[in-house]
């Protein structure tokens, strides 16, 4: 069966194909790495899934990437240095050409792109409202299947858990759904929709360089950009290096050869240290820093941070303008008037690449920006306490159940968050409204099982490779995972699982149970 070829499909496939043929050395990389786990998950599915194997691998084809692109236009911004969603967007490319059940090799440059396939119609109206004949699954069958395995004692003491239908916004499954408990990273969620409800999935963060009128001060003033980069790779980010080129061309033509650099991080208030102290997850919080304040060549996970991020980071301007026939003096803090004159700027990836990022990757440097980025929307201080007082009002605004919820931060570093499923399950519902493409990268940036960020080595031999997509929430006592899986039916399904512990427990066994959790819904023809 060869499904027709949908109008909003059709408007975002140029869009699609000109991104996957602009990283092609990334995706030969990432679909070699990730073609053993593909293969296993194969073997795993067989056995467990009752529906015919192409239906399970039709959805994990929607999964990855249609389901979502028939629903929005694009889902543009940069692209991870290892790979990641590249593979995604490739297999989506290919889809034009027929489906996805097959991972053979074919011919072309990679030899290991997925071969033709037929797709499941049913599947790609997920979002759309019209799901034909795809049943949802009824609450009896998943209060079978679900309540034995959150039994589990791997879980520690407390857990709760929310699956809803996300065409009609149901919940079909519940259990300690209202009750809040400490999320971990899946808080970044909830930032993820505050942020693009406040500030816009367009939005852009600038940074400027300034100078001071009848004086020679040139002023850095960072705007919270955290993925400014200094290096010379820039993977789509802004570039301090061209911030640099222009602002000192714009000096030359003003007849300046030396200079005072001086920087401004005037925009962020409050304490620049997350409650939790320094640590290698997060770098002090500063309107001004380059590649997160990492003093190695990482780009996600920990790592030794800069103590003085901004000061660090003026520092790499000036000797960047002495490189570029500026001479420099030492660099010290200042706050840009409103006489200055503009001498450049370079802008952020959208918010929407941001947010793709952030949740991927889970990257906490990323989520405290956008908290403030969604505090100076909403009118609050940008600050660890504004920022989640404006996520809080946005949230209410979407009319989003909060009772009992409390932000602390935006990253979920800290243990005062308290969320619950039925809040994070309604947050994933909002973004896959048909009514809200602009939400659409909070479901698009969520690791894929066994493929991507967060989620790339779980689910070994497990049904929901490839099909649950998914951020977790880690923290000592504290395992959590919300996302979304199509189940063997191929209905597209929210679910949250959030577990803690007041006795030690085995990390390990208990994320295993949550992803069995994740992967009986995959399997699920529960109808």
């Amino acid at each position: 069966m060869v499904v027709p070829e949908l109008k909003a499909w059709r408007a975002a496939r140029p869009h699609v194909v000109r991104v996957a043929r602009s990283v092609k050395p990334q995706l030969v990389r990432a679909l070699g790495a990730v073609k053993p786990p593909l293969v296993r998950a194969a073997g795993a599915v067989r056995p467990l899934v009752t529906r015919p194997s192409t239906a399970q691998f039709t959805a994990g084809a929607a999964t990855l990437g249609l389901a979502l692109a028939i629903t929005v236009v694009t889902a543009a911004g940069p692209w991870d240095s290892t790979g990641q969603r590249t593979a995604e967007r490739d297999w989506a490319a290919s889809r034009e050409r027929a489906g996805g059940a097959d991972h053979g090799h074919v011919s072309g440059t990679s030899g290991k792109l997925p071969q033709p396939a037929p797709s499941a119609a049913a599947v790609l109206t997920g979002l759309g409202g019209s799901v034909g004949s795809v049943p949802s699954p009824t609450e009896k069958a998943l209060a079978d299947i679900l309540g034995p395995l959150l039994d589990d004692a791997s879980l520690g003491s407390e857990r709760s858990a929310a699956v809803v239908d996300m065409t009609t916004g149901k919940r079909l499954y519940g259990k300690g759904e209202d009750d809040a408990l400490t999320p971990a990273s899946t808080t970044k969620i909830a930032t993820a929709v505050a942020a693009l409800t406040a500030a816009g999935a367009d939005h852009r963060i600038a940074t400027r360089a300034v100078l001071e009128p009848d004086t020679q001060e040139v002023v850095l003033v960072g705007g919270g950009d955290p993925t400014l980069t200094a290096r010379e790779e820039t993977a789509g980010n802004a570039s301090l290096r061209t911030l640099a080129d222009d602002t000192a061309r714009a000096l030359k033509a003003r007849k300046l050869g030396e200079v005072t650099v001086s920087f401004d991080t005037s925009l962020y208030a409050g304490p620049t240290v997350h409650p939790i102290g320094p640590n290698a997850n997060l770098a002090a919080v500063s309107a001004l820093m380059t590649d997160e304040a990492r003093l190695d060549d990482s780009s996600s996970g920990p790592a030794d941070r800069s103590r003085d991020p901004a000061a660090d980071a003026a520092r790499k301007f000036a000797d960047l303008l002495e490189d570029r026939g500026i001479k420099t003096k030492a660099p010290g803090p200042s706050k840009a008037t409103g006489r200055a004159k503009a001498l450049a700027t370079v802008e952020s990836p959208p918010l929407s690449a941001l947010v793709e990022r952030m949740l991927t990757s889970s990257d906490n440097d990323i989520a405290e920006a956008l908290a403030r980025q969604t505090a100076l929307a909403s009118g609050e201080p940008a600050s660890f306490e504004g920022g989640a007082t404006a996520i809080r009002k946005q949230l209410k605004k979407l009319g989003l159940p909060l009772e009992g919820t409390r932000f602390a931060d935006g990253s979920g570093l800290d243990r005062a968050d308290k969320l619950t499923a039925d809040l994070l399950t309604a947050l994933l519902a909002e973004a896959a409204d048909p009514a809200r493409p602009d939400l659409r990268p909070v479901l698009t940036g969520l690791p894929v099982a066994g493929f991507t960020g967060t989620l790339v080595k779980r689910y070994a031999d497990q049904p929901g490779t490839g099909v649950v997509r998914a951020k977790t929430g880690t923290l000592t006592g504290v395992h959590t995972l919300a996302g979304t899986v199509v189940d063997s039916d191929g209905r597209l399904l929210a679910f949250a699982f959030l577990t803690s512990s007041d006795r030690p427990m085995d990390p390990t066994a208990t994320q295993a149970a949550l992803d069995r959790l994740a992967s009986t819904l995959a399997g699920c023809g529960c109808d």
